[in-house]
């Protein structure tokens, strides 16, 4: 289970940009695949194997219906050891609640919804967050306030009937739709795990070879898709689970002062927890936030 670690107010340290070369692992290594409650254990199996193939090893299963058995080890065939090292939380927060940043995979449009991506863009936007969130680290000379060291990026799947609900979907930055079928765009969610982590996979070999030949930043390609993407501030990004705590106390504050009902809340704490994606905190930006609503709250 993570496990997140309150971080210290520092002073704010003018900083040079910092060119880091990363392995095609390296990157990989950042990402994991959270399934939500799935029905069927060989469909695990067969994300485990999925991800084998395109060199994912984290896998995280929330909550599922049926524990993993021997329909999902012989599913997972060579990826058994992504099945074996897999998790188990009870609850999609406790999966993420040291991620950075989280992708969702969605077939449609929801309520309330999020930048829609295309696999490959995501993937140009997680490679290039990694690369800033390593910048950062290296310019501090410290380590990430991650518990391995690296920044910490999930790509949730739904349930195989259903998806991912309004609530799980309100989780993530970012939405992944896969170009299909308009008549039909539902697939499996195992071959869903495939299709996007090849292409996360393939954009890594590109990636990797153009960080590797090219270290003027200005260089770079501008992305594809016309969103914010986080930028290289002087601390790392918050995690999932301290925006969220900002969003709890946000809403309480808002309460206590007259500002929103406690019965009929609506849509607030998703257009908050919307607003604090856009916003991109970083650690420092947090602590004074968090300490700005709890003197409010006393006053």
């Amino acid at each position: 289970m993570h496990n997140d670690s309150a971080s210290t107010l520092m002073p704010s340290k003018n900083l040079a940009p910092v060119t880091v070369s990363h392995t095609v692992s390296d990157y990989l290594s950042c990402l994991q695949i959270v399934m939500v409650n799935t029905t069927l254990p060989a469909n695990i199996g067969s994300a485990a194997r999925a991800m084998h193939t395109m060199g994912l090893s984290r896998l995280t299963v929330v909550d599922p219906k049926l524990p993993i058995d021997e329909t999902s080890v012989s599913h997972a065939a060579g990826g058994s050891e992504v099945l074996s090292s897999a998790i188990i939380t009870p609850t999609l927060e406790s999966a993420i609640a040291d991620c950075q940043l989280v992708f969702a995979a969605s077939s449609r449009s929801r309520h309330m919804p999020r930048p829609v991506v295309t696999p490959t863009q995501a993937a140009k936007i997680m490679f290039d967050f990694i690369d800033k969130q390593t910048a950062v680290d290296v310019a501090n000379d410290s380590k990430s306030r991650q518990s391995n060291g690296k920044p910490n990026i999930a790509i949730l799947f739904g349930r195989e009937d259903r998806g991912l609900t309004n609530e799980e979907l309100a989780c993530a930055d970012y939405h992944i739709q896969i170009d299909a079928n308009p008549a039909y765009p539902v697939l499996n969610v195992a071959s869903a795990v495939q299709v996007i982590a090849s292409f996360i996979f393939a954009h890594a070999q590109t990636h990797v070879q153009t960080t590797s030949s090219v270290k003027d930043e200005s260089t770079n390609a501008q992305p594809m898709l016309n969103v914010h993407l986080r930028q290289q501030w002087d601390e790392p990004a918050i995690t999932q689970l301290q925006l969220q705590q900002l969003v709890q106390r946000t809403t309480d504050l808002m309460i206590q002062r007259g500002l929103a009902d406690s019965e009929h809340l609506k849509s607030l704490p998703a257009r908050l927890s919307r607003l604090g994606s856009r916003v991109q905190l970083d650690q420092k930006e947090y602590q004074l936030l968090s300490a700005l609503i709890a003197k409010l709250a006393k006053s």
